[in-house]
């Protein structure tokens, strides 16, 4: 009797042991995003989760926190379990705009996350309703400039990428628009559809569809270059306004401790993902120029980008309201 006994703890031991270092990973893994469904986040989180989930042989399961201007999506990953199942596509807002605009944030981008890779860079683009009467940056700065106060424009949240490149054009272009933050691309857009807003800074993932419709009006672009998913629309800097620039990124982080051959395996997997030429297309087709490489250039960036966003927030005298 005693035998058998011996023989099944020692079978249950053994079950567990395998159970224990099952290779990694053995169930679903949760990418979070912060923003709501439509936007360029979500856009961007739903293309590449299917063929990383195909390479990982485990679901990859997209799920939106929206809200904060992607602070709630952020702190919830800087709280989850260092395992590997929860990552977090996080945006420039959330890691290098935000922590300066809250007298306490909830967590620390450069402390509190470990990087992955970056995954796209674009720019925004901002996009007007077509019951607007400007064809042309200058005759929307123009029109802002005899109406001041009364044209609006919506954004992905307070913080955000899309908030900072309204601020900063307001400051160039010395115009008084007025910011309203939603929580995420997509709905902000429908409002936009709506004509509840004039205009939007935009991902070009949000609206590339409804511009090349002739539902939205594009008048320009915010980075260095023109966007590969709509050549035809001018920048902002070539516009009547050298030197300005406003790019948006998307990079995969961790929570801090989780164990550093998970998060070598996940950058590889990543990486993987975005050379894909399926992959590719579809994400530069709605404006997203993939952008992978290592932990290492990505925390350095992150580190960068959050030194410069806090001197803009600061000499814009952005807040949180």
């Amino acid at each position: 009797m005693y035998k058998r006994i011996l023989s099944a703890l020692a079978g249950a031991m053994i079950a567990g042991g395998v159970l224990a270092q099952a290779p990694y990973p053995n169930r679903p893994i949760t990418m979070v995003v912060g923003f709501a469904p439509g936007g360029g986040t979500d856009t961007a989180s739903r293309i590449i989760a299917k063929k990383f989930g195909e390479n990982l042989g485990q679901p990859v399961l997209v799920e939106n926190k929206a809200g904060a201007g992607g602070n709630i999506a952020t702190d919830y990953v800087v709280k989850a379990a260092p395992d590997g199942y929860t990552i977090l596509l996080a945006s420039v807002g959330a890691m290098a705009i935000t922590p300066h605009l809250l007298p306490k944030p909830p967590y620390d981008p450069l402390r509190d996350l470990a990087p992955i890779t970056m995954a796209v860079v674009f720019p925004n683009v901002l996009v007007l309703h077509p019951s607007v009467p400007a064809n042309t940056l200058a005759e929307f700065v123009a029109l802002a400039k005899a109406k001041p106060g009364t044209i609006n424009y919506g954004s992905s949240g307070v913080g955000n990428a899309g908030h900072l490149a309204g601020e900063l054009f307001r400051i160039v272009a010395r115009v008084d628009i007025v910011h309203v933050p939603y929580k995420g691309g997509g709905p902000a857009t429908t409002d936009l559809l709506g004509g509840q807003i004039a205009a939007v800074f935009a991902t070009p993932a949000s609206v590339v569809g409804h511009i090349k419709s002739g539902r939205l009006r594009a008048l320009a672009t915010t980075g260095a270059q023109r966007s590969l998913a709509m050549p035809e629309v001018p920048t902002i800097a070539e516009s009547g306004y050298p030197g300005y620039e406003a790019t948006n990124w998307y990079a995969y982080v961790a929570p801090v401790k989780t164990p550093k051959e998970i998060l070598v395996r996940l950058r590889q997997e990543l990486v993987k993902v975005l050379a894909v030429p399926e992959v590719r297309e579809q994400l530069i087709g709605h404006g997203l120029e993939p952008m992978p490489g290592t932990s290492e250039a990505l925390a350095k960036y992150i580190e960068r980008q959050y030194a410069t966003w806090g001197r803009v927030v600061k000499e814009a005298r952005i807040d949180a309201n």
